[in-house]
């Protein structure tokens, strides 16, 4: 970049800072569990949320492997298809979880 130059920043970026981040070892792993840390968890260095992550579901290093999943509650899921959670991690459907919709119902091809 050429001197005096500055990179440009998105106004996202600006407007919302990135988190704090929370340093942790096995032995200072107490720090996960001061206010505004992510969660308790400490994994690879870093508190870690294994509630929400997709990185690290339900524990340490624990990847959702397909591209459609997404972690809730711990557990790896799709949203498309999850009766428990259709569309959005707690969207709890009576019968069917549809493309994300529950009970959506398929129009009927005239034959």
């Amino acid at each position: 970049m050429a001197a005096g130059r500055h990179a440009r920043r998105s106004r996202f970026l600006l407007a919302n800072p990135p988190l704090p981040s929370y340093a942790c070892s096995k032995k200072s792993a107490a720090v996960c569990l001061a206010p505004g840390s992510p969660s308790p968890a400490c994994c690879g260095g870093q508190c870690v949320d294994t509630v929400a992550s997709a990185d690290h579901c339900g524990g340490c290093n624990k990847v959702c492997k397909h591209d459609r999943s997404t972690c809730c509650g711990g557990r790896c899921i799709d949203l498309l298809s999850d009766r428990d959670n259709c569309g959005t991690c707690g969207n709890q459907c009576n019968k069917k979880c549809n493309n994300g919709f529950c009970d959506y119902a398929r129009p009927q091809m005239d034959l």
